[in-house]
Order: structure tokens, then C-alpha cells, then sequence
């Protein structure tokens, strides 16, 4: 029986009609040098009537052995990349590094697949970047058997032959305890989110010190450590499930409705720190006079609220993941950059009255 012709035209079906082989089509978009100004008028004319546009320029990276292309796993819903600012951050410090090599940047979103890792399995790419996700994250381990370069950020900090790149978090935490119990605060309490994925409401730090490690959960314990080494034992903790001024405004809210007591809440991010700024506000309260608020990370909206925060290199995180995954030769060992923290006191923070 006569072959079928396929639907869609491809170099075959060109090289085909004109009579000549597929190298003599693929040279003639590629290499006209080739070929000879006749032969390749022919082959486009006839690319031209059956509407083919050359050569796929993927499979071309693909049969060279890599595709220049770097993938970015990120840990939640693509629109919250482009709506936390410490993402956003890290989002163009590793474009960064992209840029100046010509490789592409593909982000892929733990969420795009719902919950499964096949984005992972059919990203076409020549290694990741992995941006804080915990140990047992199906998407990591998919990525891990994939044998690619790969670079972890924040978390998780202790995966086997991998780079990793991120801040101290659990000295970042103690020093924001040290910092507020200097200040004289022995009623304190804690906003963050994403510790105990999914809940929202009152935890306790035993809780938290049994959930999977993140670097959530690292800030915490390093902030518990500085108040249990000032003889504080009570650490009332309010969780919301997402990092945004609204979760922040509502802990705030929901903390000092259990405990009105409180003379300093601290928020494990600056989206939640600002947003329990604008609740204390709505409850008449004076910052830092009757409440100090602080937060973590120093994004640039912190400076502008006069925010106390601890504040990391984030620029810097994603240029040095970058370099990281640019600079690997094959049997290298895995390396670790642990980037520098430090206090930012400005002036929502206070001794207590």
C-alpha cells in the first residue's frame, strides 16, 4: 500500500518533492553555503507551498546535547512569583547570570501540574535551579533522578551532590530574638506563614519544631533559641498558609485578640510584617511605643514602611545560584554559599513602654 502522507510538512516531505536528500533542505536554511543558489531557491519555493518554517530549532540544540535553556522550580503558583518581592529578587539576580551566559530562563511551578512532577519530567532543559522546597517535594526528587546540574536555594540546605546556595536562617531568627529581648521585650509573639503547609490559625512551637524543615521553620527555632537564652518559655505563634500584607493583617489581628498582652510581634517575612503594621494601625496602636513589629528578608518596600528587619542579599542569591549552576564541571564536588545577614533597625522597633 502507498505510504500516507503526513499532515504536517517536515524537512522529509520537502527534500521529497524537490528530489534532493534532508541534509541538502537542512543546509539550505542553515548552511546555504552548501548548496547552490538554484537548489536552495527550489527548496525554499517548495518549503514555501507546503508551509514549512525549517527546521526545528530545539531539536537542533537537542541534538547537540543541550538545549541552553536553565530551569527555575519554583514552590508555588507562577502569579505569586511576580507578587513577592523577595521573589521577584531572586527572580532577576538569576537572570541575571542567565543573561550573561545566552541561556534561557524556564520556570516551572510545583502547582502547574497539579501536585504531580510531569512538569519536571518534560521540561526541556539542561539543569535547575531549585527555590526553597522541602525534602520530600516530589518535583526535587524527579529532578534528582533526572541527573542534571542542579542548585538548591534556602531549602532543602543538606541534599547529596548538589549546590546549594542560601542565609543562615536559624541565626538569622536568633538574631531577631536577641535583638527585640535587648530591647526589653518579654511578651512576644510570632507571625509566619508557610511552617505547617495549608494551616492557618494558633500553633505552638513544639509543633513546629516537628514539621518538615524550611527555612520558615529555621527562622522560628533560631528565634526561640535567643528567648529561651533570655529565660522566656511562652512564644505564642499565629500561622497563616500564604506570605501576603492581607495574611499579615489577619494574624495580627487574631494574636492580639488571644493575647492583647503582646508588646512585640515579630513576622518571619516583610509582606506579613508589613501587613501586621497596617492592623496595628487600625487598632489604634502606636509602633513601637505600644507594639514593636518586625520582620525578615528587607525587601525594598521594608525601608519605605521603616521597617526592623533582618536582611538578606537577595539580588546576590539569585546571581550566585546562577554562577553556581554555570560553573559546575562534571566530578566536581558540591559546594555551599552561605550568604551574610544582618539587623536592619529602623523605626518600628523600640523598647516597650
Amino acid at each position: 500500500m502507498p505510504r500516507r502522507r503526513p499532515d504536517r510538512p517536515t524537512l522529509a516531505t520537502v527534500a521529497q518533492a524537490v528530489g534532493v536528500s534532508t541534509a541538502t533542505v537542512s543546509y539550505s536554511f542553515n548552511r546555504p553555503d552548501k548548496v547552490s543558489t538554484a537548489v536552495r531557491a527550489q527548496v525554499l519555493a517548495e518549503a514555501r507551498r507546503q508551509g514549512y518554517s525549517g527546521p526545528d530549532p530545539a531539536a537542533r540544540q537537542l541534538s547537540r546535547g543541550r538545549t541552553d535553556t536553565l530551569g527555575l522550580l519554583f514552590t508555588d503558583e507562577l502569579p505569586y512569583a511576580f507578587t513577592d518581592p523577595a521573589a521577584i529578587a531572586f527572580i532577576q539576580g538569576l537572570a541575571t547570570s542567565c543573561r550573561s551566559a545566552g541561556l534561557n530562563l524556564l520556570l516551572v511551578s510545583t502547582d502547574s501540574s497539579g501536585g504531580r512532577a510531569s512538569a519536571v519530567d518534560h521540561a526541556i532543559v539542561d539543569g535547575f535551579v531549585v527555590y526553597s522546597v522541602t525534602p520530600d517535594d516530589p518535583h526535587l526528587a524527579r529532578i534528582l533522578e533526572r541527573r542534571l546540574p542542579t542548585v538548591v536555594v534556602d531549602s532543602p540546605a543538606d541534599v547529596p551532590g548538589v549546590d546549594w546556595v542560601g542565609p543562615d536562617d536559624h541565626a538569622g531568627g536568633r538574631a531577631m530574638g536577641e535583638l527585640v529581648t535587648g530591647l526589653g521585650h518579654r511578651r512576644i509573639g510570632i507571625l509566619t506563614a508557610g511552617a505547617r503547609p495549608f494551616y492557618s490559625g494558633p500553633t505552638g512551637l513544639a509543633t513546629i519544631e516537628r514539621a518538615v524543615p524550611t527555612l520558615e521553620r529555621s527562622r522560628i527555632l533560631g528565634f526561640a533559641q535567643a528567648l529561651a537564652a533570655a529565660g522566656i518559655e511562652d512564644l505564642p505563634i499565629e500561622q497563616r498558609p500564604t506570605n501576603t500584607p492581607e495574611s499579615g493583617a489577619d494574624a495580627l489581628h487574631a494574636l492580639l485578640d488571644r493575647r492583647p498582652d503582646l508588646t512585640a510581634v515579630c513576622a518571619m517575612m516583610d509582606l506579613l510584617a508589613l501587613g501586621a503594621l497596617a492592623a496595628a494601625r487600625e487598632r489604634g496602636l502606636e509602633v513601637p511605643g505600644e507594639l514593636t513589629v518586625t520582620g525578615y528578608d528587607d525587601i525594598p518596600e521594608a525601608a519605605a514602611a521603616g521597617l526592623t528587619t533582618v536582611s538578606q542579599p537577595l539580588l546576590d542569591k539569585g546571581r550566585i545560584a546562577g554562577e553556581l549552576y554555570l560553573s559546575r564541571r562534571p566530578g566536581m564536588a558540591p559546594r555551599r554559599r552561605v550568604l551574610p545577614l544582618h539587623l536592619q533597625a529602623r523605626q518600628s522597633s523600640g523598647p516597650p513602654r
